[in-house]
Order: structure tokens, then sequence, then C-alpha cells
């Protein structure tokens, strides 16, 4: 019976162990403002608990849309590097990632103060609606510094 609760009680943890960069203390604060300001649901996914350390993560659904604040800037992320712009807030893609079809994409904020970046499993394709749930938040929250053109 003992083993019955143990595999009961895995079963209902929500809890995800994101691996997110510690960032410096300017970053931090707007991470954690960010954290704090992100919506109950992305692209039609409940908010799960995360556990990342001393980093600023978020996540929803299952498999997890994740995200991650205070990230470096990816590579390929350029000033020759296209954007997409969604809500008023400009997004990089790697040209790899762009198929057309569904496909597992990380996506990073180009142009605010802090990198933020958005892991979508292929199962919430087209990434335009996480894009879409999280402007509202990244736009009271983090800084815009130039826009993505």
């Amino acid at each position: 019976m003992a083993s019955v609760l143990m595999v009961l009680a895995g079963g209902c943890s929500r809890t995800l162990t994101v691996d997110a960069p510690r960032p410096s203390r300017a970053d931090a604060r707007a991470c954690a403002a960010l954290l704090n300001a992100l919506p109950r649901r992305v692209a039609d996914q409940t908010k799960r608990r995360v556990e990342a350390g001393r980093g600023y993560a978020a996540a929803w659904g299952d498999p997890a849309i994740e995200l991650r604040c205070g990230v470096p800037r990816p590579k390929g992320l350029d000033r020759f590097a296209s954007c997409q712009v969604a809500n008023g807030v400009g997004w990089f893609i790697p040209e790899s990632e762009q198929t057309g079809h569904p496909a597992d994409i990380t996506m990073t904020t180009v142009g605010r103060a802090q990198v933020v970046e958005v892991q979508v499993p292929a199962t919430y394709f087209p990434p335009v609606n996480a894009m879409v749930d999280l402007a509202p938040a990244l736009k009271r929250t983090i800084r815009e510094l130039r826009p993505c053109v």
C-alpha cells in the first residue's frame, strides 16, 4: 500500500525542474517582476510549479512550455537576424526552427533589457499563441531598448 501512495503522490506533483541561469542583480529584479506578472495560462495551458534553483523560470502545460529570464543572447541573434513581432514584443527564432510545420521552437526576446527565452514544444504549434499570451507581462516588466526591425 505504501508504494501505491508514493506513486499517487508522485503522479500528482506538478513541479517541474527548469535549468535557469542566475542573473545579475539588476536582471534579477526585472526577472522577478516578470514572474509575478506572468499569466496563469499560456497557449491554453495552465501554469505549473517550477523549481529553478537561483534562476528565474516559469512553465505551462505538459509537455511544458518553459520560460527562462536572464539568459545569454542566443547564437545567431545579431543585427542581421530576422525577428517577428507579436503584440508589441519582438522575438528571434533561429532559421533552422522556422519550418512552417509543428516543431519544437526556442524563441528569444529581441531588443529588451533582459533576455527571455521560451521553449515551445511542437504540440503547441504555432508559437504565436504563446507570444501573444506572454506579451502583456513582458511589456510591463522588461524594458524595451530598441524595437525589433
